[in-house]
């Protein structure tokens, strides 16, 4: 933190207090023994790096739908769809990094569906791998069931 009156990165905080939705640091400059005030935010959000290089916030309903709609009509308990949603919402959030690219989500989804229901992890990869036609849906079915 550079002071404001003479630009040394030297200071000493003098006081703290919460201020809503950050913190209010009263810093004395070790230089020119000028006090000046810095607010500090944590910052919470998580931007999801898309494959066309645009970032958007991680949203955890985006996430929840997309899973939905590949489950869709599946015999798989809501609470099971809630749990994958909210494991991947944990990881996105403990990774520590502001950007994660969206193909480190969507492979976690093909993961946790691979296991869940084959069907639902066949729906998925089509829209996720952008498979163009029943060749490559085909070749992917005949890897999964290889593995």
């Amino acid at each position: 933190m550079k002071c404001p009156h003479c630009g040394q990165s030297q200071s000493r905080v003098i006081d703290t207090r919460d201020s809503g939705d950050g913190i209010r640091r009263r810093r004395l400059c070790t230089n020119c023994d000028q006090r000046f005030t810095t607010y500090e935010q944590i910052n919470t959000a998580v931007h999801i790096i898309k494959s066309d290089g645009r970032r958007e916030p991680f949203d955890r309903i985006k996430l929840l739908n997309g899973i939905r709609m590949a489950c869709a009509k599946r015999p798989i308990a809501t609470a099971e769809l809630e749990g994958l949603a909210e494991s991947i919402e944990e990881y996105v959030h403990n990774a520590g990094k502001a950007e994660i690219p969206s193909s480190v989500i969507g492979n976690m989804v093909l993961d946790r569906l691979q296991v869940i229901d084959p069907v639902a992890y066949i729906r998925f990869a089509s829209v996720y791998m952008e498979l163009p036609d029943l060749e490559s849906v085909r070749a992917e079915i005949d890897r999964f069931i290889g593995r």
